[in-house]
């Protein structure tokens, strides 16, 4: 990395690279890698681990051209917070009021108590909800993070009395999306669209369904549909009318489901 980063015969991308420009990248390689151990095959789990290594490394170059950390830091870090966190394991399970683990219950409350020592904060005193709620929009993609906050929140007693109560509310919400569409402000649109999402979300909550698994989902029968659409064409679908492919659609999804039903199941 240190050669790929140099001034001197290194690469013109990498070179240009900032933090800020590598998110998307570390975004993409986390869930490539959640792509190939969920499909099982070790070797791309191997490959897509590399990837996301790549950019931890790039990362850490990054910052200790300017001098504020190192890959060795980062190592070093994350092995005092494991040593810190796991007192039960490596240290004195007494320490600081942390109590001994018996349970998985007891871990996760030793963990909380420790975490808020690390930050100065009463180990013993229930943190505000909004404070629980605000790390899940850090560390989780926005639909995770959404049901997360959902749950939790009904949890606390932030819930509708009937499923009909959550469906008046997409009723609702999908009424301010439309009427906000009707005008120019596109931030005011981005809120009412969220707006809309987050009352989605709730819904599946309800059904027990998983919004992210459901988008998911969706994006695969899609790219199975235009590839089966592809396979059917005799020319680009660039050239096709707009009912031609509607056609071709159909088509593509009545052959994919049919299969399905061969093989035990649908693609609706």
């Amino acid at each position: 990395m240190p050669a790929l980063r140099s001034p001197d015969g290194g690469c013109p991308w990498d070179l240009e690279q900032t933090p800020e420009s590598l998110v998307p990248y570390v975004i993409e390689e986390a869930y490539e890698t959640v792509d190939a151990i969920q499909t099982g095959d070790a070797a791309a789990v191997c490959e897509e681990l590399g990837d996301l290594l790549l950019q931890i490394v790039l990362q850490a170059q990054i910052a200790s051209e300017r001098s504020q950390f190192s890959l060795t830091e980062i190592a070093q870090g994350i092995s005092a917070k494991l040593i810190r966190r796991h007192p039960h394991v490596f240290g004195d399970v007494g320490a600081q009021g942390i109590a001994p683990v018996v349970s998985m219950e007891d871990l996760h409350r030793n963990w909380e108590q420790i975490k808020a020592l690390e930050k100065g904060e009463d180990p013993n005193a229930t943190p505000p909800l909004s404070r629980k709620l605000s790390r899940y929009t850090r560390s989780l993609p926005p639909l995770t993070a959404g049901m997360k906050i959902s749950r939790k929140a009904a949890a606390e007693g932030f819930e509708w009395e009937t499923v009909e109560g959550v469906w008046g509310k997409f009723q609702e919400e999908l009424s301010e999306f439309q009427e906000a569409l009707s005008g120019s402000d596109k931030e005011h649109q981005q809120a009412e669209l969220g707006d809309l999402l987050f009352t989605i979300i709730n819904i599946a909550r309800w059904y027990d369904l998983d919004p992210s698994a459901a988008l998911q989902g969706t994006n695969h029968r899609f790219i199975r549909r235009l590839e089966q659409m592809e396979s059917a064409a005799s020319q680009p679908l660039s050239t096709y009318t707009l009912e031609q492919l509607e056609q071709l659609w159909q088509q593509a999804k009545k052959k994919l489901k049919d299969e399905g039903r061969g093989k035990g199941s649908g693609d609706e």
